[in-house]
């Protein structure tokens, strides 16, 4: 499957996600663009999931609009992130286009 990782989502999440092709929006040079844009980008490049710890994400857009499922994690801290991703594999697995799915990251304690 064919993902972008937004500007939160950390990097090295990647390596988790064996069999997906993974682009973050720095490498795209898309850094900076606002979410309607990015989204109508990711579809034109044929990505099927967007990756973003941006919470706000779902409700500003109308998503059933766009053919890319969304992934929201719910932290930015890679350690915590790292300690979820099986739950994130799955719910990349489970996101249909138009679509958001919330990956909770409970704090560790």
């Amino acid at each position: 499957m064919k993902l972008l990782f937004d500007q939160g989502t950390p990097a090295p999440l990647r390596r988790h996600l064996p069999g997906h092709s993974v682009d973050t929006l720095a490498e795209k040079g898309w850094s900076g663009k606002g979410n309607g844009e990015l989204l109508d980008l990711a579809e034109r490049e044929g990505y099927e999931v967007l990756v973003t710890t941006d919470q706000s994400l779902p409700h500003q857009q109308n998503l059933p609009r766009w053919r890319v499922g969304l992934v929201v994690l719910l932290s930015t801290d890679w350690n915590l992130i790292r300690l979820r991703t099986d739950e994130i594999a799955e719910a990349i697995e489970a996101v249909r286009p138009g679509q958001a799915v919330e990956v909770p990251i409970p704090f560790a304690g």
